[in-house]
C-alpha cells in the first residue's frame, strides 16, 4: 500500500514526499479513504503510529477542493487538543502537509498573548487547532467565529472527552454547526468515554487498528521495586550508569518534578522539567533544549505524556507511577516509536502495589520485577495492596494538576469587577484541590 492509492492529492502527495513519508501506516490505510468519504471517524490507534496525518491529510484535502465563503476567512476545521505541546505539534505537522496548499493554519492555546493570536485570527484562518479554555477566551471576546466549521477533530479524545474536558468541549460544541464532519483519534478507549464521543457524531465509522490500550511490542517494560525514600538515589545511579541516553523521567506533581530536576542537577546530571505551571516559552525552551540534545533529562509531569514525538528515545522512567493506569500507555509511548526499540523501567514503591496492579491488567500481561541490589524494598511489592489514599472516592484514581476545563464550563459571572471566566481558563490551572469533597466523576485533570 502507498499514499498514491489512498486518494490523496497530488499536492499532499509532493508534501509527504518532501518529508520522507513513503508508507502509510495502518491508521492512515484505514481512516484515510473513510474521512475523504466524509464519514464521521473513531480512530483508534497506539501512540506513535501516524494518528496526525490519518486525520489531517483528508482534512486539509477536503479544505483544498472547496472554495471558502466570501468574507473574512473564519475557520472551516477545528481540531482541539488536551494540550498546549500537543496543539504546537499538530499546527507544524499540518503546515508541514499543506506546504503546496493556499491554506492558513492558525493554532491557540493558554499561556501566551492573546493579542498575537487575536491579530492572526483577524487576517483568516482555514484551520484552528486550538486548547479548549484559550479558545473559550477567544469565543467570550468575540475574536474566534465557529459558524463556518465543516470538520472538528478531537485528538487525545479519551482525554479530551473525560469529565475534566466535557463540559468546556460541550461549549465549544454548542458554537457549531449541527452539519459537519467529526472525526475522533486517541491512543486509548475508555467504554464510557467511547459512548460519550458517539453522542456528538453522526454514524460513524469506527477503525481499531491495535487492540485498546496496546503499546507498542518492541518496547521492553521492567520494574524495580524499591522504597519511596530511596527513589531518587536509584534514579541517579540508573541515570549515571547509562550516561549516553536521552531520558523522559516522569513524576506525579509539578512541584516533585521541579525538585527532582534539581536533586539530578546537584547530583551532577544535566536535568530540566517541564509541568503546566512553566510558561509556555519555558516549556517551548525545554523541549527544545531536550530534542536537539542539549539536555539529556526531562523531567516531566503527564503534559509531555501526549503528542510528544521525540525521534529514537530509547528510554522512560515512572519515577512515579501514574493514578491512572491508561496514562501508562501514553507515558509509555514516548519510546518505541515507528518500530524502533525502546525501553520502560518504573520504579515502583510498596505502597504502588495497587497502581502496578491495575496497569498490568491494562495491558493484560506481567511486567517483569527486578529488585537491583542495594535497593531491595524494606517489605514486598504486594500486588494485592489498596489503592493508595489519595485516590481513593475518584474513580481510575483521580487528578487535579489544574480544572481549567471544569471551570471553563460554569457560567460567567462577576467577581470583584472582571469576568471569572478569564481567570478559570489560565492554563495554569489553579492551585492543587485539598480535601475529600471532589467527586468521583470528575477524576481527570484539564491540563498536566
Amino acid at each position: 500500500m502507498s499514499f498514491e492509492t489512498l486518494g490523496l492529492s497530488p499536492a499532499l502527495l509532493r508534501a509527504l514526499a518532501d518529508s520522507q513519508y513513503t508508507v502509510p501506516t495502518p491508521i492512515q490505510v484505514q481512516a484515510i479513504p473513510l474521512a475523504l468519504a466524509g464519514h464521521d471517524l473513531l480512530g483508534g490507534a497506539q501512540t506513535g503510529t501516524g494518528k496526525t496525518a490519518a486525520f489531517g491529510l483528508p482534512l486539509l484535502q477536503r479544505l483544498s477542493k472547496q472554495t471558502p465563503p466570501s468574507g473574512p476567512r473564519k475557520p472551516r476545521a477545528l481540531i482541539l487538543t488536551p494540550t498546549r505541546e500537543l496543539a504546537l505539534q499538530v499546527g507544524d505537522s499540518l503546515r508541514a502537509y499543506g506546504k503546496h496548499l493556499r491554506l492558513n493554519v492558525t493554532t491557540i492555546f493558554g499561556g501566551a498573548g492573546m493579542q498575537p493570536q487575536v491579530d492572526n485570527l483577524r487576517r483568516g484562518v482555514d484551520v484552528l487547532v486550538a486548547t479548549p479554555g484559550r479558545l473559550i477566551d477567544h469565543l467570550e471576546r468575540g475574536s474566534a467565529k465557529l459558524d463556518a466549521i465543516e470538520i472538528l477533530v478531537l485528538d487525545e479524545a479519551d482525554r479530551m472527552l473525560d469529565m475534566g474536558f466535557l463540559p468546556a468541549i460541550k461549549r465549544i460544541l454548542a458554537r457549531l454547526p449541527r452539519e459537519r464532519q467529526t472525526l475522533l483519534f486517541s491512543a486509548t478507549f475508555e467504554p464510557r468515554i467511547k459512548a460519550l464521543a458517539l453522542e456528538f457524531m453522526r454514524d460513524p465509522q469506527q477503525v481499531q487498528v491495535t487492540a485498546s490500550n496496546a503499546v507498542a511490542d518492541t518496547v521492553v517494560h521492567r520494574v524495580h521495586p524499591v522504597d519511596a525514600t530511596r527513589k531518587r538515589d536509584l534514579l541517579v545511579d540508573i541515570l549515571s550508569q547509562r550516561h549516553t541516553e536521552q531520558v523522559i523521567v516522569f513524576g506525579k506533581t509539578k512541584h516533585g518534578c521541579n525538585r527532582l530536576a534539581e536533586q539530578l542537577e546537584k547530583a551532577g546530571l544535566k536535568a530540566l522539567a517541564i509541568h503546566g505551571n512553566k510558561s509556555q516559552a519555558q516549556r517551548q525552551k525545554a523541549l527544545l533544549q531536550f530534542k536537539t540534545g542539549k539536555a539529556r533529562i526531562l523531567v516531566a509531569t503527564d503534559v509531555a505524556a501526549r503528542g510528544l514525538d521525540i525521534p529514537n528515545l530509547p528510554l522512560v522512567i515512572n519515577h512515579d507511577l501514574p493514578m491512572v493506569a491508561e496514562d501508562y500507555v501514553h507515558r509509555i509511548g514516548r519510546t518505541g516509536r515507528a518500530g524502533a526499540q525502546g525501553e520502560a523501567l518504573s520504579l515502583v514503591s510498596p505502597e504502588e502495589g495497587a497502581l502496578l496492579r491495575q496497569i498490568q491488567r491494562l495491558l493484560k500481561t506481567d511486567i517483569a520485577m527486578e529488585t537491583l541490589s542495594g535497593y531491595e524494598p524494606s517489605r514486598p511489592l504486594r500486588l494485592d495492596a489498596p489503592m493508595p489514599a489519595q485516590s481513593r472516592g475518584q474513580k481510575g484514581g483521580g487528578r487535579n494538576n489544574g480544572g481549567g476545563a471544569r471551570a471553563a464550563a460554569k457560567p460567567a459571572h462577576r467577581a470583584h469587577g472582571k469576568p471569572a471566566s478569564r481567570a478559570a481558563h489560565s492554563h495554569a490551572g489553579p492551585k492543587q484541590h485539598r480535601g475529600g469533597g471532589k467527586p468521583a466523576g470528575a477524576r481527570r485533570d484539564t491540563r498536566a
